[in-house]
């Protein structure tokens, strides 16, 4: 029955209907503005994914589409820079232009189709162990940043499902991070659910952070065709075309739910080990899950003991810079704070030894430090890969503090959120909070298949006594 079942998911496909697009209702004139240096470093990532699932009555379809599309015009003459295009000034310095001759964003009607109907619904797909399948239902898959000089900084597909709608939604990284995704997500709710205005406003003008003006060679090729991506070559810089390595391991991703009461467990157990010394601090709930999720992923791989191993934590800078920025700031405003050590080394000394490593990482990148960063990439522009996040590494993005189960158009709150198959690599880690609310938190994974073998086996990552 299984596998008659599993043979009848492999027919399943998505059948793409309709392809528009949608523009900010009102006209705007031209509007740009450059990118600054918290920008560019992600012109050679992948358009960022995100993913939505709602149960709502099929029947409902189309007016859900129009109510999308009609809220999606509203929120675009705030949110204008997606409606845009990257481009380049006469100085060669990148920027991001709108004018009302623009296409704005490509939204895509699509359905799951096998031929004969639709035949998944929502906890089919979000209940299945392979979740490659869900690539389907984000656009943009394998899109460079870069392609933003001719293609929409926003895309949206709306995939019909026998019990309700899955929104996938491709942004352009170098427009914005994580907590810009989530502020336009929740306006464009609010918009959906009949407001005129929105409450909180972008803040658009990102030479406030960083004035500076950087210069970088990039271009589509000659024939602006899309960049190919070749999977085969995991270390190959698609917009320059340097080799990789022949053969790219295979990786598979995976949701782990932690409820409130295991999250509370594992701080508390690593701060009942603090010494009563006046000095230490006690561990944050984020610090002592990511040690948590370090030390058992290190364990997974089955390092040696003097194989290096590297914590990356991607860093919301708004508040650390001087001045500071309002939360509302549209655009990149993170850093990749790095620390590390051997593996023998943080699997044989307690976890607080690994999350005091943590801690000290966060706590050290103030104003300095940023800026010392920014000033060091300026005098030398690298454009690194999504990949380069260090040896054997654990790479945090996402934050358990967006609000993404907030995010209801009109239908209820999302069944599921998920990150698409964009700018994953082995020990990418995706926090969101749990559906449950509370301190509950979902931890998504990607590992070489073997690694998250070993990691599923592990009772004491999973908290299985605990919870």
């Amino acid at each position: 029955m299984a596998e008659e079942a599993e043979k009848k998911q492999e027919k399943v496909k998505v059948k793409v209907m309709k392809k528009t697009h949608v523009q900010p209702r009102k006209k705007l004139g031209r509007k740009e503005c450059q990118l600054v240096t918290f920008d560019l470093p992600y012109l050679a990532f992948y358009y960022n994914q995100k993913l939505l699932f709602y149960k709502v009555s099929g029947s409902e379809y189309e007016e859900m589409v129009a109510k999308l599309k009609d809220g999606l015009s509203l929120v675009l003459e705030e949110f204008y820079p997606l409606a845009g295009k990257l481009g380049k000034d006469g100085d060669g310095v990148f920027k991001v232009g709108y004018d009302d001759d623009m296409d704005g964003v490509e939204v895509i009607e699509a359905i799951l189709d096998d031929g004969g109907g639709m035949v998944m619904g929502i906890d089919d797909l979000i209940g299945r162990e392979d979740m490659s399948f869900l690539k389907e239902l984000v656009p943009y898959n394998g899109l460079l940043n870069l392609e933003g000089l001719q293609r929409p900084l926003l895309a949206v597909q709306l995939t019909r499902l026998r019990d309700g709608l899955a929104i996938g939604c491709a942004f352009n990284h170098a427009v914005l991070d994580g907590t810009s995704t989530w502020h336009f997500m929740s306006s464009w709710a609010h918009f959906c659910n009949g407001s005129s205005n929105n409450s909180v406003q972008p803040f658009h003008d990102r030479t406030k952070v960083r004035k500076t003006r950087v210069k970088l060679n990039l271009s589509l090729p000659s024939s602006h065709a899309p960049t190919v991506v070749d999977h085969s070559k995991p270390n190959g810089n698609a917009a320059n075309g340097s080799p990789g390595p022949a053969e790219e391991p295979q990786l598979r991703e995976k949701v782990f739910k932690f409820s409130e009461t295991a999250v509370d467990k594992i701080k508390s157990k690593i701060n009942s080990r603090l010494p009563d010394d006046g000095e230490s601090r006690p561990f944050s709930t984020f610090q002592s899950l990511s040690v948590h999720i370090w030390r058992a992923v290190t364990a997974a791989r089955q390092l040696k003991p003097e194989d290096p191993t590297v914590f990356t934590i991607f860093t919301d800078c708004r508040k650390r810079v001087d001045p500071p920025m309002p939360e509302s700031y549209f655009g990149n405003l993170i850093q990749a704070i790095f620390t590390g050590t051997a593996a023998g080394l943080l699997m044989a000394n307690p976890p607080e030894f690994g999350a005091g490593m943590i801690q000290k990482a966060i706590e050290m990148h103030n104003a300095t430090a940023i800026n010392k960063r920014n000033e060091e990439w300026e005098a030398n522009p690298i454009i690194f890969q999504y990949k380069d996040a260090g040896v054997n590494c654990v790479a945090v993005g996402s934050s358990p503090r967006f609000k993404v189960y907030d995010v209801d158009f009109g239908w209820g709150k999302p069944e599921s959120v998920r990150s698409g198959s964009n700018n994953r690599f082995d020990g990418m880690v995706y926090l969101y909070p749990g559906k449950n609310g509370g301190r509950s938190i979902d931890v998504e994974i990607s590992l070489e298949a073997k690694a998250m073998e070993n990691l599923e086996k592990d009772k004491e990552f999973l908290m299985e006594e605990e919870v």
